[in-house]
């Protein structure tokens, strides 16, 4: 019901012998469904199999903050900050939908990345709402027995200021990976493959902040700190790295690797849509799945398991993408 029909079923009710109670509650009441439904709509229709994905993970951290709330400082805030990135999510959304505007549809196009920042940098305050220990003696134990060595110590033996510094450029090179591959399809306006791309991406971030929190590891950084004899000292590209880690290091979060697991979508991805770009992209992604290693900020095994996330987050993207519904 409209503004114009309720006027209509307002006049009629003040027509002679016409009781005033005969419309307030009933109008009213079949006014209100009606615009919650049309809203209803309207987010079905404006929201892509992104927008549902980001939705089901906000779902499972609010429940996660719920239930384990006395194990977190500022349990509300978390809470009511992920509702409040949810609704702002769907507006943005809704408003590229009824909207022209380039830049708005541009916005609703790539603020999945900077979203993936705000969800890993969080996790220093998540980490731990479960289990309040580390769980990095089974990793270490892993790479031991696989490689007869803890392979971040064993590999300082090499370290020199010129490969500390490429392997820092090497390791940053996932920031890359998230970017050029996902440009390129937008530019030449192949929507089918932008967006599978980035539901893939976010199908692997969103398990790997899923295990973050079940499986809590903080790298052997922290646990083989005893161990290291050498620094990684540099020159631009550590120097580099270390702001950023000094600003945005997450103690925890390490199991599977973010970087690898992001970096091996888009190189599959890059396989099917771009060959050219998988070729020249492959020896960087090499080297920096030894980076991550040679660096300290992971395990052998958070490599093999990023992988695997990685491939199974770009299969699943894929899947999804044969019967997504994809924004324009």
């Amino acid at each position: 019901m409209n503004c114009s029909e309720l006027r209509r079923f307002t006049t009629a009710e003040n027509a002679p012998g016409n009781p005033v109670t005969s419309w307030d509650s009933g109008a009213i009441l079949a006014v209100e469904p009606r615009v919650g439904w049309r809203w209803l709509v309207e987010i079905r229709t404006a929201c892509g199999t992104f927008e549902w994905i980001t939705l089901i993970y906000f779902s499972w951290l609010n429940t996660i903050v719920v239930l384990f709330h006395r194990n977190l400082g500022h349990a509300a805030a978390y809470f009511m900050l992920h509702l409040l990135l949810a609704a702002g999510i769907l507006c943005l959304a809704i408003s590229a939908k009824r909207s022209q505007n380039e830049a708005l549809r541009f916005a609703r196009s790539w603020y999945p990345l900077p979203l993936y920042i705000f969800f890993f940098e969080e996790l220093q305050g998540l980490v731990h709402a479960i289990f309040p220990g580390w769980f990095d003696a089974w990793l270490v134990a892993f790479d031991y027995k696989l490689t007869g060595v803890h392979p971040s110590v064993w590999l300082a033996r090499f370290a020199s200021p010129g490969l500390n510094d490429f392997m820092q450029f090497a390791y940053m090179t996932y920031f890359l990976n998230l970017v050029v591959l996902p440009a390129i399809l937008y530019v030449n306006r192949e929507r089918l493959a932008f967006w599978t791309t980035m539901v893939s991406t976010a199908t692997a971030q969103y398990s790997i902040y899923v295990v973050a929190v079940l499986f809590p590891i903080e790298s052997p950084y922290h646990t083989l700190a005893a161990l290291q004899t050498k620094r990684l000292d540099g020159g631009y590209c550590t120097a580099l790295i270390g702001l950023i880690e000094r600003f945005g290091r997450v103690h925890g979060a390490a199991f599977p690797s973010a970087h690898v697991a992001g970096s091996m979508v888009a190189l599959l991805a890059s396989w099917r849509y771009r060959p050219w770009l998988f070729w020249v992209s492959l020896p960087f992604f090499a080297c920096m799945c030894v980076a991550t290693v040679y660096g300290r900020y992971h395990y052998v095994a958070d490599v093999l398991a990023g992988l695997v996330v990685g491939a199974a987050g770009f299969a699943g993207g894929s899947r999804i993408a044969q019967k997504a519904a994809f924004p324009g």
